[in-house]
């Protein structure tokens, strides 16, 4: 479906879509938020991002493409506080946002948040300008806590995520193991929940040629090289996966890149450094360190596979990047990895997510073994562009401002400007 232009309210309060990914708060989900924006942008509907200042060097609006802006809020002073404690500065937030909003008589269709932080601004929006909210949580906390069974998030996030499920007008998930999630740990029935998946841009990301990311990056042009790429967080699983490239059988010849972290002195890469030195592979590991968006595909295609060793993913983007480049990628069963991997083909996702079992499935893919050409992985993925999440998104927008004509009016509008478009991923 489609529909005229569309003046859009996004949140994204903890995360600027634009700042350094593999950090601490900025992931897949800055990724999608800025990329969604800018497809949306594209069709000729007005989007607004709003994000918490990040420091007095950031511009309070940047636009970011055709139609797209991102505006920049105060809240909490731009002090740099853990996630939680951004709560009591929601308040000022919306303040923020509706001053904003009021000073450019602005009037907007519909509010559409990104986590649960964003979620409860949005909130407070659907009900002071009246119009449909939408929320994508990304990840739960209740799932966070129910896989390393202890309180890990606090109890503040799950209540509000729960009341959040229950108030607003439409929850999204990127996958349908999310959407399970959504009904099993905050009670949301599988009809409100709908499901618009990640993309990825088949024009960065594509294969760079092996031989020639390798000399870009400085890399021995006959190590095996495993990539990890991501956040440096328990839940992403990098210890196990440290564990498994100390069972390889060729890990004396073997490069396992980590990119992403805060740099070098944080707790978290400290931790990974020491339990290398302990497996007795430090020499075989290279901290990079963040690495800008666009040189990202000289990693993915330098590689001779992805680990995604996750304990959780609501979707797992970076899997979908690496197919891109042309790069299997062996992954645990979290998001849409089932969807998006052909077993034995384009990468692995293992059963049994013990380092003995990654090692087994990663050794599949390195040299000597049968791989299928850059070109054909590459070829897998080709259907899953960020034009069909746009398509995917408008749909819900469309069929959930409908749902809210025929509420105020009493039955279907006449003149509902809906029109069919691209085939849905």
């Amino acid at each position: 479906m489609e529909v005229s232009p569309l003046r859009i309210a996004m949140l994204s309060v903890h995360s600027c879509p634009v700042g350094k990914l593999g950090t601490k708060d900025t992931g897949g989900m800055s990724v999608y938020i800025r990329e969604l924006a800018r497809e949306m942008g594209r069709r000729g509907h007005l989007v607004d991002i709003y994000t918490r200042s990040h420091g007095s060097a950031c511009d309070k609006v940047v636009d970011l493409g055709t139609n797209v802006r991102l505006v920049h809020l105060g809240a909490g002073d731009g002090e740099a506080v853990n996630k939680a404690g951004l709560f009591p500065s929601l308040e000022d937030f919306f303040r923020e946002l509706e001053a904003s909003r009021s000073s450019e008589a602005l009037r907007y269709d519909l509010v559409h948040s990104h986590y649960w932080l964003s979620g409860q601004v949005g909130w407070w929006a659907q009900e002071r300008w009246r119009i449909p909210h939408l929320l994508m949580f990304h990840t739960l906390g209740a799932v966070k806590n129910a896989l390393f069974h202890r309180q890990v998030e606090p109890e503040l996030r799950i209540t509000t995520e729960k009341q959040l499920a229950a108030d607003c007008d439409r929850i999204l998930a990127a996958s349908e193991r999310e959407k399970e999630h959504l009904v099993r740990f905050c009670g949301v029935p599988r009809e409100a929940v709908g499901v618009v998946p990640c993309g990825v841009d088949l024009g960065r990301f594509r294969p760079v040629g092996k031989a020639r990311a390798r000399e870009q990056l400085g890399l021995d042009p006959d190590e095996s090289v495993l990539l990890y790429v991501g956040r440096f967080a328990a839940l992403k699983g990098i210890d196990r996966l440290l564990e498994a490239t100390a069972h390889l059988k060729r890990n004396r010849d073997l490069r396992l890149m980590l990119v992403g972290g805060d740099g070098e002195q944080t707790p978290e890469s400290r931790e990974l450094t020491s339990l290398s030195r302990r497996l007795g592979i430090l020499d075989r590991v290279t901290f990079v360190g963040r690495v800008d968006h666009e040189d990202m595909p000289f990693y993915y295609s330098a590689a001779d596979v992805l680990a995604l060793p996750s304990h959780y993913e609501s979707f797992g983007l970076v899997a979908l990047e690496s197919l891109a480049c042309g790069t299997p990628v062996v992954t645990t069963q979290v998001g849409a990895m089932e969807r998006i991997i052909r077993q034995d083909e384009t990468g692995c996702v293992v059963q049994d997510a013990s380092p003995p079992t990654l090692a087994e499935a990663m050794e599949a893919f390195l040299p000597g073994s049968k791989v299928l050409p850059a070109e054909e992985i590459r070829a897998s993925v080709l259907d899953w562009s960020w034009s069909g999440v746009a398509s995917a998104m408008i749909h819900e927008y469309a069929l959930l401002l409908e749902k809210k004509r025929q509420e105020c009016t009493g039955g279907p509008s006449a003149d509902v400007p809906i029109v069919q478009t691209d085939t849905l991923i």
